[in-house]
């Protein structure tokens, strides 16, 4: 490996230091150390969003409301395997937001056995509300992207999503 291959390739997480200020990571961070950076800072912003909509449920429980969105009735199994989440963690969110009246359980119709999850009008009311609070302050936090860039950035984002649902059913035997 030449000099310049040494100095431009990826350091070991071993020799470079955490930052204090996440706006200052060395040019050489791993990359995981990035995205996990970015996941933590994307949570947390999310989190504001939703304090600032005025509303009081978590990021988890809009992500069980936005999957209910897409399709109702699922179970929460079903709604775990599509939010990446496990099925204990997805038990718990409900269970909030079933307190709450946002969603209901409900036998299914022809194994009495399964309990489907069913989006109610409150907890439609709340996705569709939050999505037109959130909106404006998700566009913000790329906005900094450059126009230019967007496209690139969409794909990479669209391939590591791909790739690392993969990753995932490989590691859940499916």
């Amino acid at each position: 490996m030449s000099a310049e291959e040494a100095a431009c390739a990826p350091a070991s997480p071993a020799s470079w230091d955490w930052p204090t200020d996440v706006e200052r990571f060395p040019e050489d961070a791993p990359l995981q150390a990035l995205l996990l950076t970015a996941t933590k800072l994307m949570g947390a912003y999310g989190q504001c969003t939703v304090q600032a909509a005025g509303l009081k449920v978590s990021l988890a429980g809009l992500g069980v409301l936005r999957v209910l969105m897409d399709e109702d009735g699922l179970k929460s199994s079903e709604v775990a395997d599509r939010a990446w989440s496990s099925p204990g963690t997805v038990t718990a969110v409900v269970n909030t937001l079933a307190r709450d009246g946002f969603v209901e359980r409900k036998p299914d119709e022809a194994d009495r056995r399964i309990v489907r999850l069913y989006l109610t009008d409150q907890g439609r009311a709340v996705i569709t509300y939050y999505v037109s609070q959130a909106a404006p302050q998700w566009r913000k936090a790329f906005d900094f992207a450059d126009e230019a860039d967007e496209a690139v950035v969409r794909r990479f984002f669209i391939q590591m999503i791909g790739h690392l649902g993969r990753l995932m059913r490989e590691e859940r035997g499916r």
